[in-house]
């Protein structure tokens, strides 16, 4: 900048105060803005305004009056002090300037720092910034810009809830880089039963295919309960699956191997083409599930029933009777069997017949207790005229000594053949042949004191011999 550019918005030379105190009207705040000095007047003869205009040449005419404030401390004693030749005044017009200069950057160099930062922070934003695709449940792609630092913050900012069943590729903790692809897969619920076993399984496929594919199940040949191409909405679905099986049937003494995927044993030996009649049967039961390998033979049966008898045996009941000779029972009353009824079936498997099996039991009667009277009196030591007499001699040729001997017509019991009649006439129970050796003696004493010898017609002299 040329000394006459600051001559031009100096204030006047010849109407300036001798001094000035702290205020420059040289300085370069004064200069660069136009800022009027502290005497200056709106006009004067230099022009109009403020400003005052001259060249070069008619500055270098004037005598430069420029007093610094230290040369005038004191304007009524100091000596006068006259101004100093042009070049000083052009010297000093210089280093103003360049003070001048030195503001300017003062100022610029805050700015450009300011510059600075915020393309600083233009670099690290752009930087945080990321374009990324997400799809949901297999949908088409949404394009976004995100500043989340892992795929779980994308996922919350973008309101998408992720269950414990779903799937999410890369998974949610993995960090996000520019340009990724994130995929959200939601699991269905799926109620399976294969091949006769009922479990819930998850998948995240959508179609029926795919999840059967997905959870590793053999569709080929297999029986499923639903279309192969059904969607499965969130919800989930039930779905029956029974997969190609081999199973030998055995029938006939001949086996035939089929691929089947019936649901039960009866459906295999149709499609075996085997007919089941009358008992037939199979050795597994007909309702039960094929597995895989498994054989099932066909039980030809042909059989009948059998209806057996059974004699059920009555219990005897005994009573001491004081009434009664001890050694002597009497039956008070005579038991009676009962009889039982068993149906039995009589089977034939496969030409070799089995054991019988009984299948029902019936009881037709009802088994009656014997009673039994137990005698408990005491018996005589002898009959008065009786007891000398040869009794054993009497009973080897009636009974042959048997005290239960009966005659061939049943009229006649015991030692000495008494008849009921007589027997119950001499104060025996029931029959002579149930009462005791002893008893039947005694009783044949009586006998012989009322009668003699009389009762026994043809052994009665072994008494005396």
């Amino acid at each position: 900048m040329s000394n006459a550019q600051f001559e031009t918005y100096g204030p006047s030379l010849t109407h300036e105060p001798p001094g000035y105190g702290d205020f420059d009207p040289h300085s370069a705040q004064t200069l660069g803005y136009g800022v009027p000095g502290p005497y200056a007047t709106p006009t004067d003869s230099y022009g109009s305004g403020y400003e005052r205009h001259a060249s070069y040449e008619s500055y270098a005419s004037y005598e430069d009056t420029y007093r610094p404030a230290y040369e005038i401390s004191d304007t009524a004693h100091a000596p006068v002090v006259r101004p100093r030749s042009g070049r000083r005044a052009a010297h000093r017009r210089r280093a103003r300037a360049a003070e001048r200069g030195d503001g300017t950057m003062r100022r610029l160099v805050p700015q450009a720092l300011v510059v600075a930062f915020l393309a600083g922070g233009t670099s690290a934003f752009v930087a945080k910034d990321k374009a990324v695709e997400l799809s949901l449940d297999g949908g088409k792609p949404r394009s976004l810009h995100t500043f989340a630092d892992d795929v779980s913050e994308l996922l919350t900012e973008e309101g998408v809830d992720v269950g414990a069943h779903d799937v999410v590729a890369p998974a949610s903790g993995e960090g996000l880089s520019n340009g990724d692809e994130i995929a959200v897969h939601y699991g269905r619920p799926v109620r399976l039963t294969l091949d006769g076993q009922r479990r819930e399984v998850w998948t995240t496929a959508r179609t029926v295919e795919a999840a059967l594919s997905q959870l590793g199940v053999r569709a080929e040949g297999a029986y499923l309960s639903t279309s192969r191409s059904r969607r499965i909405g969130r919800e989930g679905l039930a779905l029956d699956v029974r997969t190609e099986r081999a199973v030998t049937v055995m029938a006939d003494g001949r086996a035939r191997t089929i691929r089947t995927n019936a649901a039960s044993v009866s459906e295999v030996v149709e499609q075996a083409g085997i007919t089941l009649r009358g008992q037939d049967a199979t050795s597994v039961p007909l309702e039960s599930f094929p597995r895989d390998g498994q054989t099932v033979t066909v039980l030809r049966i042909t059989g009948r029933k059998e209806i057996r008898d059974e004699a059920i045996p009555y219990a005897v009941e005994r009573i001491d009777d004081p009434s009664v000779f001890k050694g002597t029972e009497v039956v008070e009353r005579a038991g009676q069997a009962g009889l039982r009824r068993m149906t039995y079936t009589l089977r034939t498997v496969n030409g070799v017949r089995q054991k019988p099996r009984r299948i029902r039991t019936e009881v037709v009667r009802e088994p009656q207790t014997q009673v039994v009277k137990v005698g408990t009196k005491a018996l005589p030591t002898s009959v008065s005229g009786a007891g000398q007499l040869n009794w054993e001699g009497l009973a080897a040729c009636e009974s042959g000594g048997q005290a239960n001997a009966v005659d061939s017509s049943g009229t006649y019991g015991g030692l000495y053949q008494f008849d009921t009649q007589t027997w119950h006439g001499l104060g025996g129970k029931g029959r002579p042949q149930e009462a005791s050796a002893e008893e039947q003696t005694m009783r044949a004493k009586k006998l012989y004191v009322r009668q003699g010898a009389s009762p026994w017609p043809h052994c009665g002299a072994r008494l005396h011999g």
